[in-house]
């Protein structure tokens, strides 16, 4: 096979994995003509339409399909094995690319890349904070952190945070004219504080939970944020509740600046955990990085 048309077929499954010549484009470092001529001269030589494009969007065809389950298997081997050559160095290198939320990047991700990273200069990591849920293998990602009752059965998870807890809480200001509520539903009767999701766009419904039994509670107020440290600072200025992280609150708990309700409700959950696709070969710097996470207890 000539070196052409590999490239070439490099770019068509990049077009099939993002379904976006803009979006295949950039991550190419190509333009937009350039890859559109790449991806006609391709189906030219082929003799086959690989592709279906509109104003909109671009889909594969059934020989796209086709051209797509033959090729991935043999690309990515060809990938993992140019990767298992960097091992072959003294050290340890590549570049990494993570997707993690804020709170998980804040509290666990960051604090292991601190210690991590001066020991090891050849690997560099690209963390990107996206609170919603992101398709790594689309997107191509090495690896991305979430919740562990979130990660799909396909994907190797490794543990990397203690249990969690999401808590409600409210200022003592609220409280002196308001009670305490002593139910998930006497949440009904007051300002509670939403957080707006970044992905869905809709918003958070409060997920409590006691003795097995789950309750998932739609809360009213004048407030909603699509961030928790702006949920945090309304709560302390008397604006209403809030359902955070407890380790988020923690010491404005622990100085009396905020009070927990409800904590009835509120068990503990699995914490993050890391997560990639359970075909990849891992290369040492990978390796490195998923050790440097992993959570061995308190």
């Amino acid at each position: 096979m000539r070196r052409e048309e590999l490239v070439d077929l490099n770019a068509f499954l990049m077009v099939a994995d993002t379904g976006n010549f803009t979006r295949a484009a950039a991550l190419l470092g190509t333009s937009q003509s350039a890859l559109s001529h790449t991806i006609r001269r391709l189906e030219t030589r082929l003799g086959v339409r690989l592709l279906t494009r509109t104003t909109r969007s671009v889909s594969m065809t059934e020989a796209g399909d086709r051209l797509s389950a033959t090729l991935r298997p043999a690309l990515d081997s060809i990938a993992t094995e140019l990767a298992s050559l960097g091992d072959l160095r003294e050290r340890p290198a590549g570049t990494i690319r993570i997707t993690a939320a804020e709170h998980a990047s804040n509290t666990v991700v960051w604090p292991a890349l601190q210690r991590l990273l001066p020991r090891y200069p050849d690997i560099h990591v690209e963390l990107s904070i996206d609170s919603g849920f992101v398709d790594i293998v689309k997107e191509r990602f090495d690896a991305g952190v979430r919740l562990g009752e979130a990660i799909a059965k396909d994907m190797v998870a490794v543990r990397i945070g203690p249990d969690l807890r999401m808590i409600v809480v409210g200022a003592p200001a609220y409280f002196a004219s308001r009670p305490v509520p002593r139910t998930p539903q006497d949440l009904a009767g007051h300002d509670c504080i939403n957080l707006r999701l970044r992905s869905a766009g809709g918003l958070y419904a409060w997920e409590l939970e006691k003795d097995g039994h789950e309750i998932r509670v739609r809360v009213e107020g004048q407030l909603a944020f699509n961030s928790i440290e702006m949920i945090r600072r309304a709560a302390l200025a008397g604006f209403g509740l809030a359902f955070v992280m407890e380790d988020q609150v923690r010491a404005d708990i622990d100085e009396g600046r905020l009070i927990p309700v409800l904590e009835d409700w509120c068990p503990p959950f699995a914490g993050y955990h890391l997560y990639y696709p359970s075909r990849r070969q891992p290369a040492a710097a990978f390796s490195i990085l998923v050790d440097a996470l992993r959570y061995r207890g308190p």
